[in-house]
């Protein structure tokens, strides 16, 4: 019973670690100008400010800018913030980043 209680302790602070999935979107249902969730791997880093993050449905470009990239190509994030409206190259407005690791990195994205 003792190793039972043990496994079920690990498994629930596993699950608290893990970012919340109820609001998560996939990619492929993302939609513009909303405020989303998505989860995925970062597939390609396309500029120093700008990643493309995928996921079993599709891909999207996210941007972190004035930022450099905080995570590495093959790197599972999670990334919260705005989708735009952009006809042609669409972007996700990044304002939060949680790395696999439950690290995260906060997006200030001011303009002069």
């Amino acid at each position: 019973m003792r190793v039972f209680q043990t496994i079920v302790a690990s498994v629930a602070v596993a699950f608290t670690a893990l970012p919340a999935l109820a609001n998560q979107t996939p990619i492929a249902d993302v939609q513009r100008g909303t405020m989303v969730t998505v989860t995925g791997v970062v597939d390609r880093i396309l500029d120093e400010d700008e990643f493309r993050l995928r996921d079993g449905t599709g891909a999207l470009r996210v941007y972190v800018g004035p930022n450099w990239v905080p995570a590495d190509i093959g790197e599972q994030v999670t990334v919260e913030g705005y989708m735009d409206n952009d006809i042609i190259f669409p972007e996700l407005y990044a304002r939060q980043l949680t790395r696999a690791d439950g690290s995260v990195v906060e997006f200030s994205h001011r303009y002069e």
